[in-house]
């Protein structure tokens, strides 16, 4: 969201944006002028008090799209375009889980449905009719990239979190759910460690639960392995950059991903990636020695523990994933995509 709206007001449109009051999320929005924040919480699914104030914002500032990113903010998005009038709604689905059947009749004033990858449109075209759906990937900027000095960051990394230079380093990004796979990935590092006794780990991301549970129980698991030592947890980074530099094989472990942004994140650094065979990691890597069956722990570990130990292939598929992102998934033609979309949505309406 916050690079669409970047590239989209770098291009002149006028970008209005809604964030509740605790959103820790602004500060990355300053090209946006403070006039033009919608302050407000959505609590729930439907939210009437908060749908009619977005209403009428876009009344007042005489707003042609909304564009919801929010599974919970979808039925309050779609209120408040019906209290503008002249609005038109477009929402993006970013995740596999099935939309709920009410949102069928709740979401009819919707004009296009976006989701982040061919899987995801088969979900919505149970909801939507076929001509509403349209796949957008999801697009990274990969001029960040461009001007890193890789081994230079990634010494730093190391440095800063007391990671030897010449350990093996594995390293797993997303947040904190069964689902994601991080259990698997622990299980994974037990086996991995048997062959490469030097290999270290890092789990970033964050347990959103209100007790930390399962970031408990993972840490649990690592201390039954013995492996504290080789094991960094960090929270959410906003910036990979250093991580993935440091890294010398990025795992995915997920048991469902519909898009896999930060599989993205570590193809455009030229990471070798291990990922499990999930629709989402599928549309992204297009290479079978990149994929493992989900819910393996062994396969992972094995597969993992091939590139670690034979560096050229481990050199060849980054570089081959590295191509893959810059040719299909820039940020250029996410943005380009999108930009259309709305065009046609408003001259449609003309």
């Amino acid at each position: 969201m916050v690079d669409l709206c970047r590239a989209l007001a770098g291009r002149g449109h006028e970008v209005f944006i809604a964030l509740r009051p605790t959103n820790e999320w602004q500060e990355r929005l300053d090209f946006v002028a403070e006039e033009r924040f919608l302050h407000m919480s959505i609590r729930n699914s439907f939210g009437m008090f908060s749908a009619k104030r977005i209403g009428r914002f876009i009344e007042k500032e005489k707003i042609d799209i909304i564009h919801a990113h929010v599974a919970r903010d979808y039925v309050a998005a779609s209120i408040a375009a019906r209290v503008a009038k002249d609005v038109k709604m477009v929402l993006t689905r970013h995740v596999m889980f099935p939309m709920k059947p009410f949102h069928r009749f709740a979401l009819r004033n919707v004009e296009a449905a976006i989701a982040v990858s061919p899987p995801v449109g088969e979900q919505l075209i149970r909801i939507f009719p076929t001509e509403k759906v349209r796949v957008i990937a999801n697009g990274i900027d990969l001029t960040g990239q461009d001007g890193l000095d890789h081994e230079r960051a990634g010494s730093e990394f190391r440095e800063m979190h007391s990671i030897p230079g010449n350990a093996p380093l594995v390293v797993s990004v997303g947040e904190l759910l069964p689902l994601k796979g991080q259990r698997d990935f622990v299980l994974a590092a037990g086996e991995i460690v048997k062959r490469i006794p030097d290999c270290r780990f890092v789990v970033a991301g964050r347990d959103h639960s209100i007790d930390k549970s399962f970031r408990r129980e993972l840490k649990r698991l690592v201390k039954v392995f013995g492996l504290d030592d080789r094991f960094l947890w960090l929270d959410w980074l906003d910036d990979l950059s250093p991580l993935l530099a440091a890294a010398d094989v990025f795992v995915s472990p997920s048991h469902s991903e519909s898009f896999g942004l930060a599989i993205l994140d570590a193809m455009a650094a030229g990471r070798a990636i291990v990922a499990t065979d999930t629709d989402g990691a599928r549309s992204l890597i297009d290479d079978e020695r990149a994929l493992v069956p989900m819910k393996d722990p062994v396969a992972l570990a094995a597969k993992v523990c091939f590139y670690l130990e034979n560096e050229e292939p481990r050199v060849r598929l980054g570089a081959h994933l590295k191509q893959a992102a810059a040719e299909r998934f820039g940020l250029d033609r996410m943005v380009d995509e999108t930009e259309a979309l709305y065009k046609w949505i408003v001259s449609q309406a003309r």
